[in-house]
């Protein structure tokens, strides 16, 4: 299915393509059957490419032209760049979902050392390690043991 243009965005005719790019149109029309790439239509089914369809194409040119890649090879490779920005943009999600929680959870915690019946700091609660499991033990012991 054929996209529609967007109206205030810079557009660029076929032609105007392929003299920037000193390609012909039919290696757009070529890479736009193989997927690669999909302009916007008109009204009138005139093909329109975008600032994003011209940097696809520049990356398309950059791997058959510099690097020889076949348009195989070009269609997975732009598959992959796809799914990674979509991992990327999960990542950076769960990223903020964890900084999200961290900050609340420490705004709990500082809540409920102010409602505690016993005061301690939370460097009190972590276990020394000495390597041995059967000696590890709270810190607070460990500094009480020292101090008498």
């Amino acid at each position: 299915m054929a996209k529609r243009a967007e109206q205030g965005k810079a557009h660029y005719m076929i032609s105007a393509v392929s003299q920037k790019y000193k390609i012909h149109p039919q290696t757009l029309r070529l890479y736009e059957r193989e997927g690669l790439l999909s302009p916007s239509r008109t009204e009138g089914n005139t093909r329109l490419y975008s600032d994003d369809d011209l940097e696809r194409l520049e990356t398309i040119l950059a791997l058959t032209r510099d690097l020889g890649v076949n348009l195989a090879g070009v269609e997975i490779i732009l598959h992959m760049r796809h799914k990674i920005e979509g991992m990327q943009h999960e990542v950076n999600e769960f990223m903020d979902y964890v900084k999200r929680e961290l900050a609340r959870g420490l705004d709990d915690w500082e809540q409920r050392l102010g409602t505690a019946l016993v005061k301690s700091s939370p460097t009190d609660l972590v276990k020394r390690s000495t390597g041995d499991p059967h000696v590890d033990e709270p810190t607070a012991k460990v500094k009480s043991r020292n101090q008498k």
